[in-house]
């Protein structure tokens, strides 16, 4: 199966017309017939039900087709990022984080390290989840976690960046956005959003919160689907300030407690890179200079 047959299929399963979907690739109908025949037979099942009235897909068809059009996709855009690297970089140094805000000054430091090193190419993957899954399987080079993740990871070096406090996130014309400091008793009485793939220091602020008896609680299954509610006023929610985007949609204040995310970036033991270390330093440079910043 080469990718112009793949190309032909997704284009028949869209059309479900031979000589459409002939035309639309600017190829003889013979010529596209035959392609999609040998791919029917390279892979041993039917695709397309042939008939008088025109072309449909087969059940199996239909799910082959949706793998096929993914797969395409990811090829696109393996060869996009294939063609940006060779033609300007000698060098990438991936890293993984579940959110873009999740490292807020990640961009001035990819500016700083190109100035530095302008061969040698920066890449985000956005993973919400799996990231350290794919860490292991050295497909980045880099993991933002927290340091409560790393302790029992194999063959990795930690890197201490920033300690990030826990923030009441509200509407910015609630009430509780006048104060500088929320304390439990200023959420009695309201519905706070939990879940969502919360961190274990701030599940124990939220249990202990709901164990007052004082404050209702509403089941979310995201940080995005929280954040949603949050701004149709249907609840207030407790978050890491890492994820602050500091867009100033929402108010964060800075909610009273003793819990904390110490945040680290990990790297694999086996990899001495110079530009590694040279950017890992950076990051942490910008994140000691910002001593009054809120995270």
């Amino acid at each position: 199966m080469n990718t112009k047959q793949i190309d032909y299929c997704i284009e028949l399963a869209h059309t479900l017309n031979f000589s459409r979907a002939a035309d639309n690739l600017f190829v003889s109908q013979p010529t596209f017939s035959y392609q999609i025949r040998l791919l029917e037979e390279e892979i041993g099942f039917t695709l397309f039900e042939r008939s008088g009235k025109g072309v449909s897909l087969t059940p199996a068809g239909s799910q082959f087709v949706a793998f096929l059009a993914g797969m395409r996709e990811d090829l696109k855009r393996a060869i996009e990022q294939g063609q940006n690297f060779s033609s300007k970089y000698k060098d990438i140094i991936t890293i993984s984080l579940m959110v873009r805000q999740a490292l807020f000054f990640l961009p001035e430091a990819m500016r700083l390290f190109e100035a530095s090193d302008p061969e040698t190419q920066i890449t985000p993957v956005f993973q919400y989840q799996n990231g350290v899954e794919s860490f292991l399987r050295n497909e980045t080079d880099i993991l933002f976690a927290l340091k409560e993740q790393t302790h029992q990871i194999p063959g990795i070096s930690v890197h201490d960046l920033f300690e990030s406090r826990i923030y009441l996130i509200t509407d910015r014309h609630d009430p509780l956005a006048a104060k500088n400091l929320i304390s439990p008793e200023d959420l009695y009485g309201r519905t706070l959003m939990v879940g969502g793939g919360s961190p274990p220091a701030l599940k124990a602020v939220q249990h202990r919160l709901i164990a007052t008896g004082n404050i209702r609680y509403f089941n979310s299954p995201d940080h995005d689907t929280t954040l949603t509610n949050v701004a149709a006023g249907k609840g207030i929610c407790l978050a890491p300030g890492f994820l602050n985007d500091h867009s100033g949609q929402f108010a964060w204040i800075p909610f009273d407690c003793g819990e904390s995310f110490s945040c680290v970036l990990c790297t694999h033991k086996t990899d001495s890179r110079p530009a590694l270390s040279s950017f890992i330093s950076i990051l942490k440079k910008l994140y000691q200079d910002a001593v009054a910043f809120p995270l």
